[in-house]
This record gives structure tokens, sequence and C-alpha cells, in this order.
């Protein structure tokens, strides 16, 4: 009897045993099922992301570092982390959950970049060593640009679940230190370990291909419908576009002031038109208040494809950054999980992957010089016509000659206009417009404090200075033995001519390219123009790369260009094979 009585309490443990161990598997099956539906759609939404209470104040420049333990209470990062080690081998075992033991990385590797000090770019700039400051600093920035950094450098981040990387937003991952808690705020990636390798098509600093496309979750929604794709533009001739943004912003804020001057003078209300190099930006009305000194209202209801501020922001689709320094900082964190000291502070790690100073303010300085001194986009006549590629035919310079004609004929330049003018063709980074420099680094500090001062900039003559595309010959009519394929052409005036096709304006694009969500404030059917130079060499095409030719990119043109749209539509076969034609004329190039 006593055996028998053993044998039921030892089923009646196992059956409890089998019972808990069912309970915990479907806990976890209802866990993966919950993350599953709010990737596709079905599930509750997630905590949204939650910043930090506090950093620690920043200060000067320091090597990049590996950083202590990421070590958190909560989503939110310590008030005051603890400065770095000065040395590898003094660093703790991290609690990053990617690495187990940061300790023997740093014994076994060593980070791949070779980093810029913004103390010796500007001592060069100070000793009126111009050409040398600028020929230093293009170098350092060719130099990162192409580095594939490593877990070492800081690249990629704590995503969580042990990823470092990730294609899609990870809004679910919301514990301490995980993707959704990352300072300055994620909406994606990491998703790559090199700038070109996204930037690699045809070549380097060219564009990207749609497996480069990079999915962003502005609002932590963890919701696929909600998520938005960007293609990768290049970036040939950004210098070039900055330029000609800070004139026409110059140009709006003065007619502004102009139309408050004369408010003021009349004393009654003024409507002005804004209109600079050509682009009309709508009308601005000033309402002047009685009393001395005078003061004015201006009602910026009229003004359209710019901000109220008037100032022309010439990078990212949507047109949101100014300048190519701040498109950097964005982008180094987003993609590549490379934080600079200018967006999360001296020895703060923001995406806790264990590493801080990731990127230096030299750096910066160095990226920015380097992609303002690239060549501009050029077009196979010109190629042709310079013996650098196989000549062109009669049939294709007239196919290409009669596109040009139709694309202004159906309407295409009212904004893609062919060219501008700068009239002083010179970046300067950082720049000597204020609106385009930082007053303070989006961390706090003093840019001045820091060596980036307007007063002792880094200059690239956007005719001259461009290291690629320099062609050793005489006979293509450089006057030292060297034709600057790369350089601005100039006019009678010594302006630069920038043959961008664009207008550096933001249009409603209509439905038919709305996306799900309005993105930075922009609404979602609202893009920059996108500058067709070199449209010939970077397929695929429009903001999410959607179009893989040419034809299907203008058929998605609707709202404001929805009228040339249909006058492309109602020319001949033979006609819009011109149009195509004269497009892919327009091309990237880089002489080996």
């Amino acid at each position: 009897m006593k055996r028998i009585w053993q044998w039921k309490w030892l089923i009646l443990l196992l059956l409890l045993l089998l019972i808990l161990g069912g309970s915990l598997a479907a806990g976890q099956a209802l866990q993966a099922a919950t993350i599953v539906e709010q990737f596709h759609g079905r599930g509750p939404g997630n905590n949204p992301p939650r910043p930090p209470t506090g950093r620690r104040p920043p200060t000067g420049r320091r090597p990049p570092q590996r950083g202590p333990a990421s070590e958190v209470d909560g989503p939110n990062a310590p008030a005051q982390p603890e400065p770095a080690s000065n040395t590898a081998t003094d660093a703790p075992s991290s609690t990053v959950d990617n690495v187990p033991d940061w300790a023997l990385v740093m014994t076994q590797h060593a980070g791949n970049a070779e980093h810029a000090d913004q103390a010796d770019l500007l001592a060069l700039v100070q000793a009126g060593a111009m050409d040398e400051a600028f020929a230093e600093a293009f170098h350092l920035g060719d130099e990162l640009f192409e580095t594939t950094f490593n877990s070492v450098d800081g690249v990629g981040a704590q995503v969580g679940n042990g990823l470092r990387f990730s294609q899609l937003p990870r809004a679910d991952l919301n514990g301490p230190g995980e993707w959704a808690t990352h300072f300055p705020p994620r909406i994606t990636g990491p998703n790559a370990e090199a700038c070109n390798a996204c930037h690699g098509t045809p070549m380097d600093d060219g564009a990207g291909r749609a497996a480069n496309n990079n999915v962003r979750d502005p609002l932590h929604s963890g919701d696929i419908a909600l998520f938005i794709q960007r293609n990768t533009p290049h970036v040939f001739g950004a210098g070039a576009v900055q330029v000609l943004a800070e004139e026409m912003t110059e140009e709006l804020q003065g007619q502004r002031e102009a139309g408050i001057a004369a408010a003021c003078a009349e004393n009654r209300a003024v409507t002005i038109s804004l209109n600079t190099k050509g682009v009309d930006f709508g009308r601005l009305t000033v309402s002047p208040h009685s009393g001395q000194p005078c003061q004015a209202d201006t009602d910026t209801s009229g003004v359209v494809g710019v901000n109220g501020d008037l100032i022309v922001r010439p990078f990212q689709w949507k047109g949101v950054d100014a300048t190519i320094r701040g498109f950097n900082r964005g982008a180094a964190h987003q993609e590549l999980g490379m934080q600079s000291v200018e967006i999360v502070g001296e020895g703060v790690d923001g995406d806790f992957d264990g590493v801080v100073d990731e990127l230096t303010v030299g750096d910066q300085t160095a990226l920015a010089v380097y992609l303002a001194a690239q060549p501009r986009p050029t077009s196979l006549v010109e190629l042709s016509t310079l013996g650098l590629i196989d000549p062109l035919d009669e049939d294709a310079v007239g196919a290409i000659q009669r596109g040009s004609a139709l694309f202004a004929g159906v309407g295409c330049t009212s904004c893609h206009a062919a060219q501008m003018i700068i009239q002083d063709p010179v970046f300067y980074e950082p720049s000597q417009n204020p609106n385009y420099r930082d007053a303070r680094f989006p961390a706090g500090q003093d840019p001045i404090a820091l060596g980036v001062d307007p007063a002792q900039a880094i200059r690239v003559d956007l005719t001259h200075d461009q290291p690629d595309n320099q062609i050793e010959t005489t006979a293509l009519g450089g006057t030292d033995g060297i034709y600057r394929l790369g350089a601005l052409a100039t006019d009678a005036a010594g302006q630069g001519i920038v043959a961008l096709y664009g207008d550096l304006k933001r249009h409603d694009m209509g439905p038919e390219l709305a996306e799900s969500i309005d993105d930075e404030g922009i609404p979602a059917s609202v893009y920059l123009t996108e500058n067709l130079w070199g449209v010939g060499s970077t397929a695929p095409y429009l903001h999410d790369g959607r179009a893989t030719t040419l034809a299907e990119a203008i058929l998605a043109h609707g709202g404001e260009a929805a009228a040339s749209r249909s006058t492309f539509m109602g020319l001949s076969a033979t006609a819009q094979a011109d149009i195509i034609a004269f497009l892919n004329n327009l091309v990237l190039y880089k002489a080996e």
C-alpha cells in the first residue's frame, strides 16, 4: 500500500511539472506573438521613447574611448554618467547585452577609424596655411567616409536582444538601454558599418540601391503601416547646394527686412513677394505696430515651399537639414550608430554600446569639407566631348538635345530648374551665414570654444579646389595643365553655375506619393524637389526607391506636377524617349 501511494505522489508531481512548463511556454509564445502583431499593425502600441533625465555637462574633446559598463536602472540614462577610462584595458566588463566582455575585445582589437583633431585643423588656418587645412580636412573626411567602423569605434548600438544592427525600427525594444531609449531619439537603424556602404552607386559618394533603403518609425509606433522609407541620394556637388541655399536664404530674409522697413515707413500693412534666383516662395504680409522704434508682425500664411523663418534647407527628402554638417551628424547616429560628441556630449554614451566620443568635432569638420568638395555631376555629352568616354553618335546627341528642349517644354523645369547662379562660389566650414552654422552644438557646447570658428573657417573654392576629376591635359583648356571637370563652371562675372535641375523648394506631389504619416512636421505628400544632376546614374528613383525606371518616376508625379505628367503622357513615344535620353545623359563621374 505504501509503495502505491509513493507512485501516486510521483505521478502527481510529474503532472504538476508538465503543467508549469506548459504555462511558461505559452507565456513566451504569447509574448512573441504580441511583438509580431505589433509589427504588423494588429497589436497595441508600444511605450513612446523616454529621453534621459540628464546628461553630464559637455566639456572639451577627448579621443574616442571605451565607456564604463552601461548599467541603468530604467529606460533613462543616468543623470551623471561616470567618465570613461582613458585606456581600453581599464574598461570594466560591460553589461551591454551584445558583448559579454569588452575588456577581452579591446585587448584583441583596435578601432578602424583615423580621427581628426579640430585643434590641428584650426592651427593650420591660424598659421595661414589655408590650402593645407583644406587638404588635411578633405583627406581625413575621405578616410572616414570609406572606413568600415567596428564595435571598438562604436559602430552600431545596443538595439536589444543581443543585436547591434537592425534593418527595421525596433520600438518594441524599450527596456533599459535598448533601441527605443537611445538619445537623441532613434527612428531607424543602425543599419550599416560605413558611409559608402549605402552611398556607393555607381561609385563611392554616389546613391544607394533599393537594398540600401532605410526604414523609419518616427512615431515609435511599432506599427508597420506607419513606417516610412528613404532611398539614399548621391552627395556629389553638396557644397554648391549648401552655398546656393545660403544665398537664397539671404535674399528671402532681405526681402522680409525690406518689407518691415516699408511697413514702418508707411505705417500700413505691406505684402511682399518672395522670390530668389527665379524661384517663387509665395508672399509675406507685414503689419506695423504703433510706437517707436517700430515693431511689426509678419504673416507667413502665404509662404510656400519653405518654413516661415525663410531658411532654405536643401538636404533630406523633406528639406529639413540646412547644412552638410547637420546632415552628417544625424546620419552617423541613425544609420551607423556612430554618435558625435556634438549631439550627445563628451564622455556620454547615448546608444548604450559601451563606447563614448565615437566621432570628434574634428571628424565632423573633416566630413563636411570632404562632402562639400565632391565634384559636380556631369553629362554624357560633356564626357564624350572631352574624350573621357567613347564618342556619342549623332543620333544619341540629337535625342539628348531634343529631350532637353522637350523637358522644358512640358513644364518640368518649373521645379527642376536647369541651373542657378552662386554669386560667391566659396564654401566655408563653418559657414559665414549664422543660419548655416551652430550657435551651440545640439549637446550644448560652444562651437567657437571647441575650435569651430567662422572667423577661422576652412574654405573651399567650388570653381577650383575639388581634388577629384582633375584631368591632366592642356588640350581641354586648363591653364596649369589641369582641366577641373569637378569644379563649377563660371560665367563672365566669375559667378558659379550650378546646373542642378532643381529649385531647393518643397512641393505637394499629390496622393500618389503621400506617405502614411507626416514627417518632421512636413505634410505626407510634400517633398523637396530632387536635384536631377546625376539622375542617369542613380536608379532607383523617388523618396522610397519605388521607381526602377525614369518613366515610372515621371508617371508617379502628381499634385503640383500633375499637369507636366499629363503633357508627357500625351507626347509621342519618340518624344518621350528623347526626354528619357536627356535624363540618362545626366550622370556621375569620377576619373580613376
